[in-house]
């Protein structure tokens, strides 16, 4: 069983360009700014995440239902 696949894991997802032009505007962000994740990170394996890609990690909250949150990828 991969890392991701556990129950445990939240989903993780690559953003697009857009996606993460429209969430830095939105919330009048810098890229330097979002928290990071460090593109060795198991759960990014098969994303084909690079250095400045932005992660979009949904996770399950019993009173909101999902929440989202996004990383920065960084190297280590």
């Amino acid at each position: 069983m991969e890392v991701k696949e556990h129950e445990l894991v939240p989903k993780h997802i690559k953003a697009s360009e857009k996606e993460k032009k429209d969430l830095l505007e939105k919330y009048s962000l810098d890229l330097r700014e979002l928290p990071r994740i460090l593109i060795t990170d198991p759960a990014l394996e098969g994303l084909d995440a690079k250095e400045g890609d932005v992660i979009r990690i949904e996770r399950k909250s019993p009173t909101a239902g999902k929440t989202l949150f996004y990383r920065r990828v960084v190297k280590p």
